[in-house]
C-alpha cells in the first residue's frame, strides 16, 4: 500500500476477473480513424502487461472525447488495435459497454485474456453533463448502471487513469464503492513523482506556465508560489498577455480583444493580486513576437501596443528564460509559451523545452499540448518525466483531494487496509 491506497502488489491475481479503468483518450484523425499520438497508451502498457501475464482475465474501461466537444469523441476500436501491436498479442474489442453482450464477452474470458469495451462515454452515466448537473457521491455512483452491470462480473478493479483523476464518475470512483481495488502502475508512477514535485523538490524549482487553460495556470501559480514550492514561474503566451494587463500595459486591441472575446478577463484581477503578492517569484517576457507577411516580427515592451495578434515570447525573454532553466535543480512545465504549431511562433517553447531536456535539471512536463510540442521538437527522451494528466495534474499540484483518490483511499479504509493475500 501506498498513499493509503492499496497497490497491484497487495493482491493475488491469476484467475480474478479484473475491470481496469485506463486513460487512453487521444487526438482522433476522422479520416482515417486512427490515433495521432500515442503517448497515453503508451504509458498504461506496463499496467495492463503485468496485469495480463499475473493471470488476470482483464477488461479495459476508457473513455474517448468528451460529449462537450465532439471533435475527439470517438469509438476505442482503434485503441484496441494499437494496444494489441504495442503489447504484441490480441487484444479484444466490443462495441458495447454494459449490454448483454459485453457481460456475455466478459463472463467468457480466460486467464490472461485482453477485452477493451467501447468508449464509456457512450454511456450517458459517464457523460460531462450527467457529472456536473447531478454532481452524485461515490455511493450513489455506484448505483449506476455502469456499477451495477458490470461490478457483479468482477472480483477486482484497478485504476490507472491518472489523468483521468480529477473527475467524478461512475467508472472512476463507482467501483471502489462495491469491489476491492488498486491504483495501477501509472496511476502510482505519476502520484510519486507530482507528490516530489510537491513536497521536496531539488533547488532552484522553477514553473513554466502558459498554453491555453488560463484557470488552470493561475491556480496552480498561486499554490506553488503561497507554499513556497516554486522559486521562479516564467510567463509566457495568454499568461504573460494578461499579467502584463494586469500591470497597466497596453499590449494591442488584437491581443486584449482576443482575451476579452474568450471570456479571460475575470483573470486580470486575479493576475495582479498574484503579482503583488509575489513580485519576486514571477517573470514576465521582455519582448513578444507576432506573425504578419514577411514571417516573425519581434518587439520590446516598451514598444507596445501591437496591432497585430501577440504569439511568442521573443529572442531576449528566450535567452533570460533559458538561463533560469539551466541553473535550476528542478523545472516543471504546463502549457506552450506561444503557438508553437507555426514554425513563425514556436520558438520560444521549441527553446525552453530543448533546455529542459540537455540541462540535467530534473524535468516534469504535462498536458497535452505540452506533450505534443515535446513530440514535434523530439525532445521527449530528454524530459526526466512526462505526465499523462492535465487536468488531474494541475488539480494536484494546486493542493486538492482527487475525487478518484480520495474513493481509492476509502476503498481501502473499508477493506481494513488488506488486500487478499492477507485474508
Amino acid at each position: 500500500m501506498r498513499f493509503g491506497i492499496h497497490t497491484i502488489d497487495d493482491f493475488e491475481i491469476a484467475g480474478k476477473t479484473v475491470l481496469c479503468r485506463v486513460d487512453i483518450n487521444q487526438p482522433i484523425d476522422r479520416k482515417t480513424g486512427s490515433l495521432k499520438d500515442l503517448t497515453r497508451i503508451r504509458g498504461c502498457l506496463p499496467t495492463i502487461r503485468e496485469l495480463s501475464e499475473k493471470g488476470a482475465k482483464l477488461v479495459l474501461l476508457a473513455h474517448q472525447g468528451g460529449d462537450l466537444e465532439y471533435k475527439n469523441y470517438y469509438t476505442t476500436l482503434p485503441h484496441a488495435k494499437v494496444l494489441g501491436g504495442l503489447l504484441g498479442r490480441d487484444v479484444g474489442f466490443i462495441d458495447d459497454v454494459t449490454g448483454p453482450s459485453a457481460r456475455e464477452r466478459i463472463r467468457s474470458l480466460r486467464k490472461e485474456e485482453i477485452l477493451l469495451l467501447d468508449n464509456v462515454r457512450f454511456v450517458s452515466e459517464e457523460m460531462t453533463l450527467f457529472e456536473t448537473k447531478l454532481n452524485l457521491t461515490p455511493e450513489e455512483q455506484s448505483r449506476t448502471q455502469v456499477v451495477a452491470k458490470l461490478a457483479p462480473l468482477a472480483d477486482l478493479y484497478v485504476c490507472d487513469a491518472f489523468a483521468a483523476a480529477h473527475r467524478s464518475q461512475p467508472s472512476l470512483v463507482g467501483f471502489q464503492e462495491v469491489l476491492p481495488s488498486a491504483m495501477g502502475r501509472l496511476f502510482e508512477e505519476e502520484f510519486c513523482v507530482l507528490s516530489e514535485l510537491m513536497e521536496d523538490p531539488a533547488r532552484p524549482c522553477v514553473f513554466i506556465l502558459g498554453g491555453a487553460k488560463i484557470q488552470d495556470a493561475f491556480m496552480m501559480m498561486s499554490t506553488v508560489c503561497g507554499k513556497g514550492i516554486a522559486d521562479k514561474v516564467l510567463t509566457g503566451g495568454l499568461v504573460a498577455h494578461i499579467m502584463l494587463l494586469a500591470k497597466g500595459l497596453d499590449i494591442g486591441k488584437a491581443s486584449a480583444d482576443f482575451i476579452r472575446s474568450s471570456n479571460l478577463a475575470e483573470f486580470i484581477p486575479v493576475a495582479g493580486g498574484i503579482l503583488e503578492k509575489f513580485p519576486d517569484r514571477i517573470v514576465l517576457p521582455s519582448d513578444l513576437a507576432f506573425e504578419e507577411e514577411g514571417g516573425r516580427k519581434e518587439l520590446a515592451l516598451k514598444q507596445l501596443p501591437c496591432d497585430a495578434l501577440l504569439a511568442d515570447i521573443g529572442h531576449e525573454t528566450a535567452a533570460e528564460y533559458v538561463r533560469i532553466i539551466r541553473e535550476s535543480g528542478t523545472v516543471f512545465a504546463n502549457g506552450p509559451v506561444g503557438i508553437f504549431e507555426k514554425e513563425a511562433t514556436g520558438y520560444g517553447t521549441r527553446a525552453l523545452w530543448e533546455a529542459m531536456a540537455s540541462s540535467g535539471c530534473r524535468s516534469v512536463l504535462g498536458g497535452g499540448d505540452s506533450i505534443a510540442a515535446a513530440n514535434r521538437y523530439g525532445v521527449e527522451k530528454g524530459i526526466s518525466y512526462i505526465c499523462t494528466g492535465g487536468g488531474a495534474m494541475v488539480r494536484f499540484l494546486s493542493g486538492e483531494e482527487l475525487p478518484v483518490v480520495k474513493a481509492l483511499r476509502n476503498a481501502a479504509k473499508r477493506s481494513g487496509h488488506t488486500g487478499w493475500k492477507s485474508q
